[in-house]
């Protein structure tokens, strides 16, 4: 099992850099000059000499092959550069802003797990009938549902028709624990109701799946309880494509909760790779893509070792 973790860790590494070089060399097929961009104001054409200069000062002027060794070695050292737009380490903005987004994923995680596990077991134990056709068609809505659509509602009906949560914002913890908390519930539900039908869905298939297996009517007819046969028997055997699942929404979602931030005015990650996209500052986009894509390969990596605990034969 150790061999295997440090292969796999291995593994992440090489796919971070490999990222990350992609990354790099992505961004100047991009049309636009970032000196240009960052020196436009009102949709003036800037002095070719001030352009001219800020590619300078920005290392633009060198050769890309140049600029990529120097990505590299800052890069060992743990530096993502500093952005272009406003001089800032990319690191520390990152920093700031990361914690707040895996707040918001973590917070619809959790209310996707309490709500598509159960909603899942119970359908699949009921296949078939009344409970069932209805979980299913209400899963089947909410995956239908765009996020935004979702979000807007939200914001109407809960904040602007009956006044019951703010419509967006954030403050920090620290701050005033309550609002926060209540700034979180509406981007995390938001994000939940889509989430929440997909590991419905799966667990269901699984569930159903595993309930037709031979070692379940050989408990069952050991007079092993109803519970029992549930738990180490059922539900042990079908977390396993679950939580794969969960840990794929979870890595999609750490790049693709833009809308949902953007909605509800949260100042997360995302919203701040589409503010560096736009403006082409270079090392920003760089270092958000080379922390998510980190945390990804992470997730997927602990997702492995969960899947390893639940089934037994992984292991060998």
């Amino acid at each position: 099992m150790l061999s295997y973790v440090i292969k796999r860790t291995l593994t992440a590494v090489m796919l971070a850099v490999a990222v990350a070089s992609i990354v790099f060399l992505a961004l100047y097929l991009v049309p636009g000059d970032p000196a240009e961009v960052l020196l436009s104001s009102g949709g003036v054409e800037p002095p070719a000499e001030a352009v001219r200069a800020l590619r300078v000062d920005l290392g633009l002027d060198r050769p890309i092959f140049w600029q990529y060794l120097v990505f590299l070695a800052d890069l060992m050292r743990g530096d993502l550069g500093q952005s272009f737009s406003n001089g800032n380490p990319v690191w520390d903005t990152i920093m700031v802003r990361l914690p707040r987004t895996l707040e918001l994923i973590f917070c619809a995680t959790i209310i996707s797990l309490i709500v598509g596990i159960p909603c899942g077991l119970i359908a699949a134990i009921r296949q078939g009938e009344a409970t069932d056709r209805v979980l299913s068609l209400l899963a089947s809505v909410a995956m239908s549902l765009p996020i935004f659509v979702v979000g807007t509602a939200m914001v109407y009906v809960f904040a602007q028709k009956f006044h019951l949560v703010p419509a967006g914002g954030y403050v920090a913890f620290s701050e005033d624990p309550g609002k926060h908390l209540l700034l979180l519930l509406m981007p995390s539900i938001a994000i939940a109701i889509g989430f929440s039908a997909t590991v419905f869905r799966m667990s269901r298939a699984t569930v159903a799946m595993v309930l037709t297996k031979d070692w379940v009517r050989t408990a069952r007819s050991k007079g092993i309880s109803e519970r029992q046969v549930m738990t180490w028997h059922i539900v042990r055997n079908a977390l396993g494509p679950v939580v794969t699942v969960v840990g794929l929404q979870m890595g999609n979602l750490l790049g693709g909760s833009v809308l949902v931030e953007y909605v509800f005015n949260w100042p997360g990650l995302s919203g701040y790779l589409v503010t560096a996209i736009e403006h082409r500052d270079y090392p920003s986009v760089r270092g958000i893509v080379l922390v998510v894509a980190t945390l990804f390969i992470f997730i997927n990596l602990v997702v492995d070792m969960i899947y390893m605990i639940l089934d037994p034969r992984v292991r060998h």
